[in-house]
């Protein structure tokens, strides 16, 4: 079972248990947001339209807030002895995929999934 989220203006595809890296969101750490779903499947189903999508609902829990790698920008003009030096670091979270349920079934747990 997986899910296709909207978070930040991008698309992932998600399953219960993944964690990802996205763009700052306005909630607390520790805190249940729930993303907007635009497409899930079970394997059997697929709901890909924003009325079926209505009954899929994707919990994730912000894990922690951080700032991304540090990208060194560099201006000169040349002939001018004009030189400047600006960075800048991207405010992402660390989320994580709590679950998934798809038609009033949820997510299966990864030892149902595995045959153990």
């Amino acid at each position: 079972m997986f899910a296709v989220i909207a978070v930040g203006g991008k698309q992932y595809r998600v399953i219960k248990g993944e964690y990802l890296v996205v763009d700052r969101q306005a909630v607390e750490e520790g805190a249940t947001f729930s993303p907007v779903v635009v497409l899930a499947s079970d394997g059997k189903q697929t709901a890909a339209t924003e009325d079926a999508c209505k009954g899929v609902q994707v919990s994730a829990r912000v894990r922690e807030h951080k700032l991304g790698p540090k990208i060194n920008i560099r201006t000169y003009k040349a002939k001018k002895s004009s030189s400047r030096r600006m960075g800048y670091r991207s405010r992402q979270s660390v989320i994580e995929i709590e679950s998934i349920t798809f038609a009033g079934k949820s997510t299966p747990s990864k030892e149902a999934e595995n045959g153990a």
